[in-house]
């Protein structure tokens, strides 16, 4: 505990939760260094991701300690020496946002953050022009992860006639550790990316000129790292192969190597036609299957949980309208946290974080109300 003059404790007593993250923190270092565990790549990783994120609690903690001695020390002069007295303001102030820093820190984050994902980009509403749109989407997110340090992956894609695409799935990998945005693993930030995304603008078929009105559906879902995660059963599954097709049905595969995996359960489908051979394909469209099965019990669990702890910006209603982009006006406007720009060719470029940054900034407001922060 600080002393009673210092600023607002994040801290409850020995066994508060601080102390017990920098207890896990030191576990989970010494476990790390055990060259046996690396044996199990899946568990290194989940042990690795959890020990970055206690990392930045535990740094925050120094700081605070840190803060709040400078504070007192400040303010033992200034009784010595009134001249002294003109600095105490600005340390209180630093031990103050050392706090709050911490205090943000302890609410508890989504486990998921860390992961890697699987972004979906799917044609809805306007024929054509919402093909061409979905384009434009998926360039705007290879761009923003290009940006990130992020490794991208093409799993799935089918083409419209005028170079758009009807749907295509994207697998994106984190890797690169740096600040802000950089530090941060590609679900914290592209959760938020799913929904409704709707365009206005004369789409290039408008020959009066007209504004039209067009959607598209955007699905993220965190990757499934270790298969033994989610246990499908064979037995769940029917498998169907057929002949990759390009645009119009112009048959660009003489072999029948494209994959439909249907889950019966649930009634999931995912198809597969990139890839030359029908093994990759497979693979490929497990990935998506797993990870699409994942979220869907995640969702279910999320939906059974309190209201309070649920976020108040990712909703389990992916159907919702979140985002317009408007290009007469050359506006982004987010519906979900009211932010508004008029910079839309620049964020169609990739310059996606300010608006991804809205969404995190509310949905921490909201995770810190829960919590009582």
């Amino acid at each position: 505990m600080p002393p009673a003059a210092g600023p607002s404790s994040p801290e409850q007593g020995a066994d508060g939760p601080v102390a017990v993250l920098l207890a896990e923190h030191a576990d989970l270092e010494r476990r790390l260094a055990d060259p046996g565990l690396h044996a199990d790549a899946g568990r290194a990783r989940a042990l690795g991701r959890r020990y970055a994120e206690l990392s930045r609690v535990a740094g925050a903690h120094a700081a605070w300690r840190t803060a709040v001695d400078d504070l007192e020390a400040g303010r033992e002069l200034a009784a010595e020496d009134p001249a002294f007295a003109g600095e105490v303001p600005a340390l209180e102030a630093a031990a103050t946002a050392a706090a709050e820093h911490l205090r943000h820190l302890l609410v508890p984050r989504d486990p998921d953050d860390g992961r890697d994902v699987i972004l979906e980009v799917k044609a809805g509403e306007g024929g054509e022009e919402s093909a061409l749109f979905a384009g434009d989407l998926l360039r705007m997110y290879l761009r923003y992860a290009e940006s990130l340090g992020w490794r991208t992956e093409v799993l799935s894609a089918t083409d419209s006639d005028l170079g758009g695409y009807k749907d295509v799935a994207v697998a994106v990998h984190g890797g690169r550790t740096g600040a802000g945005d950089a530090d941060a693993g590609p679900w914290a930030l592209l959760k938020y990316e799913g929904g409704v995304h709707r365009v206005q603008r004369v789409p290039v078929t408008e020959s009066a000129g007209r504004i039209h009105t067009s959607a598209v559906g955007v699905l993220v879902v965190p990757e499934v790292e270790d298969p033994a995660e989610l246990v499908i059963e064979p037995g769940d599954l029917r498998i169907d192969v057929f002949r990759s097709s390009g645009p119009g049905g112009q048959s660009v595969n003489t072999t029948d190597s494209a994959v439909r995996i249907t889950h019966l359960p649930t009634g999931t489908v995912v198809s597969c036609q990139n890839e030359k051979s029908q093994l990759q394909n497979r693979e490929q469209a497990m990935r998506i299957l797993r990870a699409r099965l994942l979220a869907a019990a995640k969702e279910e669990a999320d939906a059974s949980a309190s209201a309070a702890r649920r976020s108040q910006v990712r909703t389990v209603d992916r159907s919702e309208r979140i985002r317009t982009y408007n290009y007469p006006e050359n506006r982004v406007s987010d519906h979900r946290t009211g932010y508004k720009a008029h910079n839309l060719d620049q964020v169609l470029d990739g310059d996606l974080g300010p608006v991804v940054r809205s969404c995190v900034e509310a949905d921490d407001a909201a995770r810190l109300a829960a919590a009582g922060g």
